[in-house]
C-alpha cells in the first residue's frame, strides 16, 4: 500500500513543478524514481539534502528511490545556472568519492533491507563509459532536434549571458546525456520519475522525451523550489564556504550554529522540508514560536533534528555543550570535554598567544598570562586591577592574582581559555 507522496511533498513546500499525471501514477503501485546527485567532492553539501529528503520520502511512501551518482555528467558540466565548466574527475577520486557519499546517503535512505523498495545507488559513468561518440549520437542524438535544445531555459540563459566563452558543445550536449540516464534507468530498473531541483526541468523533460520516442514509454518529472534565504544571501554558503554533511569539513557543531541562526521566516520553512516532523507537530511548534519568538524554539528544534539526523545524537550534545560554552553556563569540565576542532570552531575569531611549555610547565603566574606574556590586556596595572575586581577567569572559573596556570589546566593538552568580564576571550595556545 503506497501512501501519497506528492501530497506530502505539497504540505512541505518542497514542489515546484510536476508533471500532469505524475500522482495519479504514483498511486497506482510502487515505482521506482532516481535524483542525480554530482559527486565532484567526497561529501554531500546541505544543497544537496532537499533532493536526499525526496527521496527518503519516497521510500517512506512506500516507492522505490535510486540515487544517481552523476561519474558521467559530473565531467562534463552542466549549464544550469554555472557560469563555467567544471573540472574533469579520473575514475579513481570518482570511485572514492561515490563510496563516501553513498555512505551519508545510508543516514537518510535504507539501502540493505529486504523489502522490494530498498533504495540502490548508481553511477551513470557505468554505462556511458563504453558508449563511442557515434553511437551516442546515432542512437540518442537523432531522436531530440537542435530546436527542442535550444528551446530549454538552462541553454537560452546560458547563450544570452554576458560570460565571454559562451557555451561549449560539450554544456549544450548535458541534457542528452542526463535524459539518456533516465531512459537507461527506465529501460533497466523500470524508473518512471525523475525529481531535482526547479533549474533540472529542461534536463529532466529531456528525458522524458527521450522516454517516449526511444522508450515507447512514460517518464514523469517531478521538481522541488530552490532554497533560498529571506534577507537575500545564498542558502547553504558561510563565509567559510558550503556547509557539509561530512565532520571533517563541517564540525556538528558549526552545522548545529547554521540552522540555529536561521531567521523565523525560514526556520518556519525549513522545518518542513528538512525534518520529517508531522504536520501536527510543526503546526504546534509555529504556534508556540510565534508567542515567544525570543525563545527561538522553531530553531532550536529544527537545528536539533537536522544534525542528529546528519550526524548523531553524541554529536548533537556536544554541539548544545559547545554553544552553552559562549552562551550560557558551562565549567571547566564541559570546556575539557570539547575535542580541538570543535574548540577551535567555539573561538573562531578570538585573539590567541603562544606560551611555552616550560611556562606551564613552572607554572604561570596571572600577570604574565593577562599582560607580560600575552598581551591579552594593556599593561601588568590593568591585569592587577581585574584580577583585583574578580572580573578574569581561566576556563570560565573566576581566580585570583594567587592563582598559577598548570598543566592541570590545559583543554586537549593545548589551550587555556582566558576571559575578561562575560564576553572578552583570549586563547592560549601552548606550544
Amino acid at each position: 500500500m503506497v501512501k501519497n507522496f506528492v501530497q506530502e511533498l505539497q504540505w512541505r513546500g518542497m514542489i515546484h513543478d510536476v508533471m500532469p499525471g505524475a500522482e495519479e501514477h504514483l498511486m497506482e503501485g510502487m515505482q521506482a524514481a532516481y535524483v542525480g546527485i554530482d559527486p565532484t567532492a567526497d561529501s554531500l553539501h546541505i544543497g544537496h539534502l532537499v533532493s536526499v529528503m525526496m527521496l527518503r520520502h519516497f521510500q517512506l511512501a512506500g516507492h522505490k528511490p535510486f540515487a544517481l551518482v552523476g561519474g558521467a555528467t559530473g565531467m562534463i558540466g552542466d549549464p544550469s545556472g554555472k557560469s563555467a565548466e567544471r573540472n574533469l574527475l579520473d575514475e579513481k577520486t570518482l570511485r572514492h568519492n561515490q563510496e563516501a557519499i553513498k555512505e551519508q546517503l545510508s543516514r537518510f535512505l535504507d539501502f540493505e533491507g529486504d523489502e522490494p523498495n530498498a533504495a540502490i545507488l548508481v553511477n551513470n559513468y557505468d554505462w556511458m563509459k563504453n558508449f563511442s561518440f557515434l553511437d551516442f549520437i546515432r542512437d540518442v542524438g537523432k531522436h531530440i532536434t537542435v530546436n527542442y535544445m535550444m528551446a530549454k531555459d538552462s541553454v537560452k540563459k546560458r547563450l544570452s549571458s554576458d560570460a565571454k566563452e559562451g557555451m561549449s558543445f560539450t554544456e549544450f550536449t548535458y541534457q542528452l546525456v542526463q535524459g539518456y540516464d533516465f531512459l537507461h534507468l527506465y529501460q533497466h530498473h523500470n524508473c518512471t520519475l525523475q525529481m531535482g531541483g526547479s533549474d533540472q526541468w529542461g534536463n529532466i523533460t529531456t528525458g522524458t522525451e527521450l522516454i517516449r520516442r526511444i522508450g515507447g514509454g512514460k517518464g514523469f518529472a517531478l521538481t522541488c523550489p530552490l532554497i533560498t534565504k529571506a534577507d537575500g544571501t545564498k542558502f547553504g554558503k558561510t563565509e567559510g564556504g558550503n556547509v557539509w554533511l561530512d565532520a571533517d569539513r563541517t564540525s556538528p557543531y558549526k552545522f548545529y550554529q547554521y540552522w540555529l541562526n536561521t531567521s523565523d521566516e525560514d526556520a518556519e520553512k525549513y522545518i518542513k522540508i528538512f525534518t520529517f516532523l508531522t504536520q501536527q507537530e510543526i503546526e504546534g511548534l509555529v504556534m508556540e514560536h510565534k508567542e515567544a519568538p525570543h525563545l527561538r524554539i522553531l530553531q532550536k528544534r529544527l537545528a536539533e533534528e537536522i544534525t542528529t539526523m546528519v550526524h548523531s545524537k553524541s554529536d548533537l550534545d556536544n554541539a548544545l555543550k559547545a554553544t552553552n560554552i559562549l552562551f550560557g553556563k558551562s565549567t571547566a569540565d564541559d570546556l575539557k570535554q570539547l575535542d580541538e576542532k570543535t574548540f577551535l570552531d567555539v573561538f573562531e575569531g578570538v585573539p590567541q598567544a603562544i606560551v611555552s611549555k616550560d611556562d606551564i610547565n613552572n607554572g604561570l603566574d596571572m600577570i604574565g598570562a593577562l599582560a607580560a606574556k600575552t598581551g591579552f590586556l594593556g599593561s601588568n596595572g590593568e591585569a592587577r586591577r581585574e584580577l583585583k575586581q574578580n572580573s578574569i577567569s581561566v576556563n570560565k572559573q573566576k581566580v585570583k592574582e594567587d592563582y598559577s596556570i598548570t598543566e592541570n589546566d590545559l583543554i586537549n593538552d593545548k589551550f587555556v581559555l582566558l576571559q575578561r568580564g562575560k564576553k572578552n576571550y583570549f586563547v592560549l595556545v601552548v606550544d
